[in-house]
């Protein structure tokens, strides 16, 4: 039983992940289209700030990495449950953090499509949102070092 809510907790982690960097990049794709009629000699920096939010997704697979030596017929309970709060945690800030960092930089790409220069000081905000899927990441990696 232990090792089914353990499997759960990874499902949830790179499934909510995922679906995290799936939202934001639909999110800043749909600001580049719009962008595009504006300004199509710009898709370069649109395409490096609508890239922004996949990043939840990569630190869902590293949390999956990171836990996966646990993934053992004979897990403890604590483990196992760990593992399911670490699962949920990391979807959740993962979601959030995404959307969030999608919207930040949504309204850079459509700053830039209206033609201003916001490419620097959207990537910079930008990184606050992530910032709490980062600190997600680590907590999974210290946790996961100690079970």
């Amino acid at each position: 039983m232990e090792i089914l809510l353990a499997y759960i907790g990874i499902a949830i982690m790179t499934g909510g992940t995922f679906v995290a960097s799936s939202l934001g990049v639909t999110i800043t794709g749909n600001a580049v289209i719009g962008a595009m009629k504006k300004n199509p000699d710009a898709f370069g920096t649109y395409l490096l700030l609508s890239a922004l939010p996949a990043s939840q997704g990569l630190y869902g697979l590293v949390g999956f990495f990171m836990l996966r030596g646990q993934l053992t017929a004979n897990i403890t309970p604590l483990a196992a449950y760990a593992i399911l709060m670490l699962g949920i945690m990391m979807a959740v800030s993962g979601i959030y953090s995404s959307i969030r960092q999608a919207e930040v930089c949504a309204n850079g790409i459509n700053a830039t499509g209206a033609g201003y220069n916001v490419t620097a000081a959207t990537m910079v905000m930008a990184v606050f949102p992530e910032l709490y899927a980062i600190l997600s990441l680590l907590v999974v990696i210290l946790v996961g070092a100690t079970l």
